[in-house]
């Protein structure tokens, strides 16, 4: 082989390479997570379940501290505050993304005597979608996927809350379940809710876990050359309601 072939293969190799090299880290810089998920109850609080303890009461760890909260400071209409986050997660072959709406409303009526008299619903402003990187947010919330321009909010309305207990400890957590009516994209799809709250300084704080598909609302799940996404999309509500 002559040797100005040989550079010519060489210096080819090498522009391969950094081609290659320049696609990776435009894919970590696309397609990496950069949302930390934040969540409003302690990681360290004590949670109770109201599947031991007769009368309605949950059974309490003996690290549970804090005083009795009475039904007159929980029964009410509760709203959603402002530093209330809901996140969607998706997991590609690489890793999990999270995404993450700040602009939430919505109320939660409680009433811990007569749960079939508890409501709640919410909302979420989709242009408000953030990844941290404004070039997948802007494919995100077009028309392949949340399509926002023609269904600018995501809804829920509850239709069952069950598992809180009458008696409530202060900055204790409790378990229970919120099933209802998701609608994105204006397609509806019946979800529940694995749920925990807390009552701490005058604020109900609540998390909560789902998993929904693409293919529940229409979409398909993203795929491309350096990595696939899985079908299913992880929806964690974390929220702060006030009186």
């Amino acid at each position: 082989m002559k040797r100005k072939t040989k550079i010519w293969l060489i210096a080819g190799a090498a522009v391969v390479a950094v081609a290659v090299t320049g696609a990776f880290a435009f894919s970590d810089s696309y397609l990496g997570n950069n949302i930390d998920i934040e969540e409003v109850l302690p990681a360290a609080a004590a949670t109770a379940t109201s599947s031991a303890a007769p009368g309605g009461s949950p059974s309490a760890s003996p690290e549970a501290a804090g005083e009795s909260v009475a039904g007159e400071q929980l029964n009410g209409s509760w709203s959603i505050a402002d530093s209330s986050k809901v996140y969607f997660s998706v997991t590609t072959s690489r890793e999990t993304v999270n995404f993450v709406d700040e602009a939430v409303s919505g109320s939660w009526t409680v009433d811990v005597d007569d749960p079939s008299k508890m409501q709640a619903e919410g909302r979420i402003e989709m242009a408000s979608v953030d990844s941290g990187n404004g070039q997948r947010d802007g494919h995100v919330k077009g028309e392949e996927f949340f399509n926002v321009a023609e269904f600018p909010q995501a809804t829920f309305k509850a239709s069952s809350i069950e598992g809180l207990p009458q008696e409530w400890t202060e900055g204790q957590t409790y378990d229970f379940k919120i099933a209802g009516t998701l609608t994105v994209r204006g397609i509806e799809k019946e979800v529940e809710f694995a749920s925990r709250s807390a009552y701490r300084d005058g604020q109900l704080l609540l998390s909560g876990t789902t998993t929904v598909t693409f293919a529940d609302f229409g979409m398909k799940n993203p795929h491309n050359v350096v990595l696939d996404t899985e079908n299913d999309i992880g929806v964690r509500l974390e929220l702060v309601l006030t009186k």
